[in-house]
């Protein structure tokens, strides 16, 4: 099941000192194949979709998630590039963005109500992904190995009007049929079930004061995350509430995986997907609403 996966582990310059394997109960999990020292750096990750949260998309690069800094970058058109690198990073997918009207499709997003969201934010995490599809950059089946949420016949059919609006959007540009054969109603559900469940909300460290201050006021503005993104390993981690690592973006949507404890050969590394300051009833409730299952770690099961 995981030969693909330990032959891209393997072929790293250092392998990263763990594997992924089935666990008793949580389906997949990564475990340590070494002993790992606490503030050890277990290794990187690159996104295999993001998305600038929407607020911020003249503050945010549209390709990789870093802040608008004093110099540097520029924008192009209706978005924001920190380098000339980025830019011809996205050349693909952004060129085929630019060649559609988007307007319906935003507007759709921005304006339907989410509790403690301003409008929807993976919608544009799978038109991007409809992009890179359509320009090659990836396959149409690259988050097939990611589980899927569980998803209610209310949330089905609110996905089923946002694909009439993304597919009526490439027809209406004139993209041709046999590019986008992959795009139809189950892709885009099965990209969302997977998306919704494995995304993680990006809050890069402050490298500056002035960084500090965009960060804060962005808090108060209910968007302390500069974007999303999906990665492939490590969603592989399960939770827990008392976690022995933990994910860090410094500047970017790269992420780091970093030991918080001294952890043992064969021992599964752990994230904490929420906040963990949370007491336990909040806790339990965010995550069977939002992932679909109750958590059973030591720190739930004593109260805590």
């Amino acid at each position: 099941m995981f030969h693909h996966l330990r032959r891209r582990l393997l072929c790293t310059a250092a392998a990263p000192p763990i594997r992924v394997a089935l666990t008793e109960s949580s389906g997949r999990g990564v475990f340590a194949t070494r002993p790992i020292s606490a503030g050890e750096v277990l290794h990187s990750a690159q996104p295999l979709v993001s998305h600038p949260s929407p607020p911020l998309i003249h503050e945010v690069c549209y390709s990789c998630l870093r802040r608008k800094s004093g110099s540097g970058g520029g924008s192009s058109g209706s978005c924001y590039f920190c380098s000339d690198a980025c830019r011809e990073h996205a050349k693909g997918f952004h060129g085929v963005e630019k060649k559609a009207d988007w307007s319906l499709f935003d507007d759709h997003c921005r304006h339907v109500s989410v509790p403690f969201s301003r409008g929807l934010k993976y919608p544009y995490m799978a038109k991007r992904l409809a992009c890179m599809v359509i320009s090659g950059a990836v396959s149409a089946d690259c988050l097939d190995i990611l589980q899927p949420a569980r998803l209610h016949q209310g949330t089905l059919t609110e996905m089923e009007e946002e694909f009439a609006l993304l597919d009526s959007t490439f027809r209406k540009a004139g993209f041709q049929e046999e590019i986008t054969t992959f795009l139809t109603k189950e892709w885009y559900i099965n990209v969302l079930a997977r998306i919704r469940i494995n995304a993680f909300r990006i809050e890069l460290v402050a490298s500056s004061y002035e960084d500090l201050l965009s960060s804060a006021v962005a808090s108060v503005s209910c968007d302390a995350a500069v974007g999303n993104a999906v990665y492939m390993l490590p969603s592989f981690y399960n939770h827990d509430c008392d976690p022995n690592t933990h994910i860090v973006w410094l500047a970017s949507a790269d992420a780091r995986l970093k030991a918080l404890r001294n952890i043992e050969e064969g021992e599964e590394l752990r994230i904490c997907y929420i906040d963990a300051s949370m007491d336990v009833d909040a806790r339990q409730r965010i995550l069977a609403d939002g992932f679909g299952f109750e958590c059973r770690c030591q720190r739930c099961l004593s109260g805590d």
